[in-house]
């Protein structure tokens, strides 16, 4: 089989949907297969899904067990030649899985792919192209300096070699992963794609951003109004850094480590001004 898509839900069974029927038109003409690991979903997703979808492979989670997990779980029930982690939150551009696969074909260096990625409103999302968190370029971006980290000077238009994937869009080679293992499950939400970008890297594969398009809902597959949320994120930041910069010296990586517990203290006071605000 040429390709496998797997799809990480969690409660957001329309966005799902669209996702699923972007997907079937886009799939056309391609040897692939769709998998969608529902993390325990409360809504009627698994009915839906089991109702009007019996042509994707579904497995149902009784518990929520985290996004580089419920992946690993179809990536090793595969059997293809690619999988694309696709987040449920995103619609795709008819001509983007043959586009993405023909470019891969054709560049058997190039472990993985990520795409051009619209938001909402249709606007250019920068985190299309990013480069690895190391501590210098992390603390240009805590102070506002993010050109280094989103990697702006490569033209949008054309391919270029990145250092991140999106993990909302992510096309994997299998031999690659292969050799350089599946998602980390010590990250339970975010900072994943990152660690299997590095690996990559490290791996002697290229990552690579192409010009094909889909749209993300950005944040709609997650909920970022709960503490939980502050908590995953800032937990995979701090787990990142300790897996594979904790050779650097200390004096410079202790600025870094103490920003990012700086920066989830702000973000927690402000969730909880927002509930206050929401309570009075």
């Amino acid at each position: 089989m040429k390709l496998s898509i797997i799809i990480v839900s969690y409660n957001v069974r329309a966005y799902l949907e669209q996702c699923l029927q972007s997907v079937q038109k886009a799939l056309e003409g391609i040897e692939g297969e769709v998998w969608v690991v529902d993390n325990c979903s409360q809504d009627d997703s698994v009915a839906v899904l089991r109702r009007d979808y019996s042509w994707v492979r579904l497995i149902v989670n009784t518990e929520n067990m985290g996004f580089a997990r419920a992946n690993n779980l179809a990536i090793r029930q595969s059997q293809s030649d690619y999988v694309l982690l696709l987040n449920p939150d995103t619609i795709v551009e008819k001509p983007t899985l043959r586009g993405v696969l023909d470019f891969m074909d054709a560049h058997p260096e190039a472990g993985g792919a990520g795409v051009m990625m619209h938001n909402e409103d249709g606007t250019l999302a920068p985190e299309s192209r990013r480069a690895l968190p190391t501590p210098w370029v992390s603390a240009l971006k805590m102070l506002g300096f993010t050109k280094r980290y989103y990697m702006s000077h490569l033209p949008w238009d054309q391919p270029g070699r990145i250092e991140v994937i999106s993990g909302a869009f992510c096309l994997l080679r299998c031999k690659a992963l292969d050799q350089v293992g599946l998602l980390d499950e010590d990250f339970f939400m975010y900072g994943e794609d990152i660690d299997l970008s590095y690996r990559l890297l490290k791996g002697g594969w290229q990552n690579w951003y192409l010009p094909f398009e889909i749209t993300h809902f950005k944040g709609k597959s997650t909920y970022k109004s709960d503490y939980r949320y502050v908590h995953n994120f800032y937990q995979a930041m701090l787990i990142f850094f300790r897996k594979h910069y904790s050779h650097f010296s200390f004096l410079y990586t202790f600025p870094v480590k103490v920003a990012i517990y700086f920066c989830a203290f702000i973000a927690l006071i402000d969730l909880l001004r927002k509930k206050l605000h929401l309570k009075v």
